[in-house]
This record gives structure tokens, sequence and C-alpha cells, in this order.
């Protein structure tokens, strides 16, 4: 809540979470006195009701869940949200990441991450690049999302879905959204893609709409973009840049090596991923 953007961001993402209910099957945050958002002795919180149900596990995970999911982020993606009047952010494509700067940080606290960085640093600034790239063709068709709707953000209670977690909300292109949700729900707990689960996925979200098409390889590389983000977040928590204590200081560095690595399997899937969608 240090960041000057961190309340406007949650108080948006709850009136996106309030409006979708009418709409998909989601859990808001409790509105006491006209707010979503408590400040209790500089202390911030979002106060929900109980939900008796679980999130599922990757490997959990079945086509019938990917099916059903695929469908509701496409009901997601038809809401009309202009009655939020909510500014869409403008992209800041001058912002260049500096990936050395973490580096040399983190050599000099000997972090363990040091030899990892700095073998993946130069596919780091190319993944960078072309994020950027894809990014900024992409931002002029736009959906607000939930963009983080991972199987650990939706709790089920047997066959029915909650959809939690709404604190990420806000405008994204929709394909963009469709491949990195696709990818969620299909991966397994090793990081690998099912392609099976992956096209009922998008053969759920078919369902809703009357075309599906893309430059896929640019839908695709515009995914690095999340990633990248939460790998320099994760960099400033474990270099106590963004931090409050030493456990989130341990989970920032260990976010730092799990990221990388899932970026490296992410650029080695694309070719493969943009062929599926072509057939």
């Amino acid at each position: 809540m240090i960041r000057p953007e961190a309340m406007q961001n949650y108080m948006n993402s709850e009136k996106i979470a309030n409006m979708v209910i009418k709409h998909v099957p989601a859990q808001p945050a409790k509105r006491i006195n006209n707010s979503s958002v408590h400040n209790i002795d500089n202390q911030f919180y979002l106060i929900f009701d109980w939900i008796d149900g679980r999130s599922l596990d990757h490997n959990e995970v079945t086509n019938e869940h990917c099916d059903q999911m695929g469908t509701i982020l496409a009901e997601l993606h038809k809401i009309d949200f202009s009655q939020l009047d909510m500014a869409m952010p403008q992209m800041d494509v001058s912002k260049e990441t500096d990936w050395a700067f973490y580096l040399n940080k983190g050599k000099n606290e000997s972090l363990e991450w040091n030899e990892l960085l700095d073998s993946t640093i130069q596919q780091l600034y190319e993944w960078n690049a072309r994020a950027k790239r894809s990014s900024q063709l992409l931002s002029s068709d736009t959906v607000i999302s939930h963009r983080d709707l991972e199987p650990k953000n939706v709790m089920w209670q047997q066959n029915s879905p909650i959809i939690i977690d709404w604190e990420s909300a806000g405008y994204i292109n929709p394909m963009r959204d469709l491949m990195e949700t696709a990818m969620y729900w299909s991966v397994d707990n090793t990081g690998n893609v099912d392609k099976d689960r992956f096209s009922t996925f998008i053969n759920g979200y078919r369902k809703r709409v009357s075309s599906l098409s893309a430059d896929w390889r640019m839908v695709l590389e515009s995914g690095f973009l999340g990633k990248l983000d939460w790998l320099e977040y994760s960099l400033k928590r474990s270099l106590w840049i963004e931090c409050t204590d030493q456990d989130e200081q341990r989970m920032g560095t260990a976010q730092v090596i799990g990221t990388i690595e899932d970026l490296k399997r992410y650029d080695r899937i694309i070719p493969e991923v943009e062929n599926w969608m072509s057939i």
C-alpha cells in the first residue's frame, strides 16, 4: 500500500468485481460505509464472506474445468463496463527496465539468483523489447478482465467456480488475456503445457464468441510483459527495495528464480502454441 497508485487500483478492482457478479460467478469484498477498503490503525483490509470451497492444484485441473473457465472468460470479455467510467492507462513505451542494475546489486549482496540472472540477462532485454512492441500494437483493442485468472484464484464448490482475488483487474487485450489464461489452466506442476487442456479451454471460449482470429505470435510475445513485470517486482523484494520483512524477502528471492525459469519455458513453447492456434 506504500505505492501511490495502490489504493486507487484496489478501489477500481473492487468496482469491477461488484459489477461482474451480474454476469459471472465472482466474490467481491464486502462494502461497508460505501467502501471496500478499510483503514484500521493504518493497516488496510478487504473483508470477504467465507467460501466453503477450495482452489485446485494444477494437476487437479481437468478438461471439464478448462471448458467451463474458457466459457466464463468469454462472458467476462463481453461485459459492458462503460458505466464505470474508468480511464484506460496509457502504456509507457519509454520505460526501459535496467536488468543490469538489479544484477549488480544482487552480486554485491551475494544473492542466490546471481548466476541465473547473469546467464539470462541478454534474453531479458530481448523479451522486454518484443513484449513492448507487441503490447503497443495490441493496445488499441482492449477489454476489462480479471487479468490473473489462475487456478489459485478460483474457488470450487463441487463443480461450481467462484472467482476471487480481483486486485489485478483492469484493461487488457482480449486475445492476450485468452492466451495467458488458457496457459494458466493447462500447465502442470512441472511447468509443461497440456495441449488437450489448452485446446479445451480455447474451445470453451469459442462457444461465446462469433470468431477467433489474431496474429498469435504477436499475442504470445505480449505475454512476456506480465512475467517480466513480476520478475522486476520480485527482484525489488529480494533486494529490499520494496520489502517489509524477512519472509517477503525470501519469497521474492524464490520468485526471481521461478520466474526466470518460467520465462525460459514460455519462450520455448511459443512456436508450438502458435501452431496449435493456426490448426
